[in-house]
């Protein structure tokens, strides 16, 4: 456990000297902190806790594009190869990255909690432990997706590309950055299909209405899952060496991790519960009897 310490703190010094990284995990969510919260919800406390689940999921999700970018740019730069000869094991080096990137965006989260109790006077944060699991699990689901990406991909380049293809996806089609229930029915439809969209409705559902842990099942399953299966991907795809070749399986085993929400989406389609949520969340927003904080997921009854 000390040698796995160890080299979780090394991994956070090699990360802090990216500057990709320091853009995304800490410019980035900030520039998305104040865009939201003075532009869009003109300062007022009330619209900026409706808009911290996405906001903060934005900064969880910007995990995939760190972690992505660092492992390629180390891989490329030799630094993978230092690694490889001691004794350190791919899951060792894939879970510390995802360790050292957690330790690494939750004081950023915890700055935005801050701002917004500060300076937009947002008296209540909701429910902070279903907040604090849902932004760990997310952390760790969607770093796990750059681990996976991070295998694939043989260049900076090729990752780039790859990480802004999945990033614009996620991040207009999830209901970050748009209401889920105002986006066209098209996308809805695809919508459910992202595990983007079970972040932000569990971190909306969090913060504004209060909603416990055990009321969030299926957010924090869905995500734990697939961060399991992304992790066990990544650690059999994992290469030390830069010219090491991609074995022709891979992209079919990265394709693969996408089967639960496959699952969930087609599930999704027929409950509508992410639909029902997020026209609830959006009901209480725009109703000017400002309600207090729920303490269950909002039902269908909540509209009325």
């Amino acid at each position: 456990m000390k040698h796995f310490f160890t080299l979780t703190g090394m991994r956070m010094r090699l990360t802090l000297r990216n500057k990709l990284f320091l853009f995304f995990g800490l410019i980035m969510p900030f520039g998305f902190f104040f865009v939201f919260a003075g532009f869009f919800a003109k300062g007022d406390p009330h619209a900026v806790r409706f808009l911290l689940g996405p906001v903060i999921s934005l900064a969880v999700m910007g995990a995939f594009w760190g972690l992505s970018v660092a492992l390629v740019s180390f891989r490329e730069q030799g630094i993978l190869r230092r690694f490889h000869v001691t004794p350190v094991t791919s899951a060792d080096m894939l879970a510390s990255s995802i360790v050292a990137n957690y330790l690494l965006i939750l004081p950023t989260i915890i700055v935005e909690l801050l701002l917004a109790k500060f300076i937009f006077h947002v008296t209540g944060f909701g429910d902070l432990l279903s907040l604090f699991i849902m932004v760990t699990v997310g952390v760790i689901s969607f770093g796990s997706m750059g681990l996976v990406i991070a295998s694939v991909t043989n260049t900076m380049q090729e990752t780039q590309v790859l990480n802004q293809l999945i990033w614009f996806v996620l991040i207009f089609l999830s209901g970050a950055t748009f209401p889920f229930s105002e986006l066209p029915k098209a996308a809805q439809a695809f919508g459910v299909f992202l595990p983007a969209t079970y972040l932000v409705s569990g971190l909306q559902a969090a913060i504004f209405f209060s909603t416990p842990i055990w009321h969030l099942w299926t957010e924090i399953l869905s995500l734990l899952g697939w961060a399991i299966l992304t992790f066990f991907v990544a650690a059999q795809l994992f290469r030390w060496e830069p010219e090491s070749k991609i074995p022709r399986k891979a992209k079919i085993w990265a394709a693969a991790t996408a089967l639960p929400f496959v699952l969930l989406g087609i599930w999704e389609n027929h409950s509508g519960t992410i639909l029902l949520q997020s026209k609830a969340a959006l009901h209480a927003i725009s109703n000017p009897t400002k309600p207090e904080p729920q303490t269950d997921t909002p039902s269908p009854s909540n509209e009325k």
